[in-house]
């Protein structure tokens, strides 16, 4: 039987190219979006759905498991970036991407954990980042908003594995996708004290998106994790060095870990 799978965010990025991807694997997907209307010839269906409306996700959770019913596997995918000083980042933003990137998936979660728990089986997959495992200078909100996703879903983890629902987190790297052009930047302020290094640090970001390793591949972890027996609490993908500096916080005192990211945003 074909397994149903639900990607959030899967009409652009890295949401797009897992539902490509299992859709040649022989998976049945729904991807979904805000504007569903606006994407064409997609190899899977395309549901309308904004995460931090729980009567949309709810709608479009109904309509798959009328159709299908079932729901195997969902991808919560959907997030959005932000960048910039926390002092200068507006707060209705900082709110913005706490609702999408955390209570988004928790929202979702909850709405496909009693479909998954009468099935006695299901998988649910949380996106999260590597930047979440580090408090980035000028992506804070985004690394702490991750890094939230990561130890709710620990415990989220724990307490739906009695019913035969498994959960895990996949934390990507740079994966070359058109993060940077959806992402709010707080506007970089000719009298500010952080333009400099700011300014500076925006450019790096975007040139480690482009230079990113092909969303593919992230697909192809994906895949591999849906076929787990037991899957683990939480994978990496990245580069070598991106998996390499989640180490080295571990390993290495924290001001020295400071120190080394402060050199390597040029940040004095």
């Amino acid at each position: 039987m074909s397994k149903v799978v639900l990607i959030t965010g899967g009409s652009s990025g890295i949401g797009k190219a897992i539902g490509e991807f299992l859709s040649k694997k022989g998976f049945t997907v729904y991807g979904t979006s805000r504007n569903p209307e606006n994407n064409n010839n997609f190899p899977f269906t395309l549901l309308k759905m904004e995460v931090t409306d729980v009567n949309s996700i709810s709608e479009a959770i109904d309509f798959i498991i009328k159709k299908e019913n079932r729901l195997d596997v969902v991808v919560n995918n959907a997030g959005v970036g932000i960048t910039g000083p926390i002092e200068e980042t507006p707060y209705i933003e900082i709110r913005k991407a706490f609702d999408i990137n955390v209570h988004g998936p928790i929202n979702v979660i909850k709405a496909v954990i009693p479909q998954m728990r009468e099935q006695g089986s299901g998988l649910i997959i949380n996106i999260t980042s590597i930047a979440g495992y580090m408090g980035l200078p000028y992506r804070g909100i985004y690394s702490a908003t991750k890094a939230a996703l990561e130890i709710t879903a620990e415990a989220f983890r724990m307490e739906i594995k009695q019913f035969g629902v498994k959960m895990t987190n996949i934390a990507p790297g740079d994966y070359a996708t058109n993060i940077a052009a959806g992402r709010f930047h707080a506007p970089v302020l000719e009298n500010s004290p952080y333009k400099e290094v700011y300014s500076s640090t925006l450019k790096m970001m975007d040139e480690h998106v482009n230079h990113g390793e092909d969303p593919m591949k992230l697909a192809q972890v994906v895949f591999d994790v849906i076929n787990e027996k037991k899957p683990k609490v939480r994978y990496k993908a990245g580069s070598t060095l991106q998996k390499f500096s989640i180490v080295l916080k571990r390993i290495l005192p924290s001001k020295w870990y400071e120190k080394m990211l402060m050199k390597h945003f040029k940040i004095k």
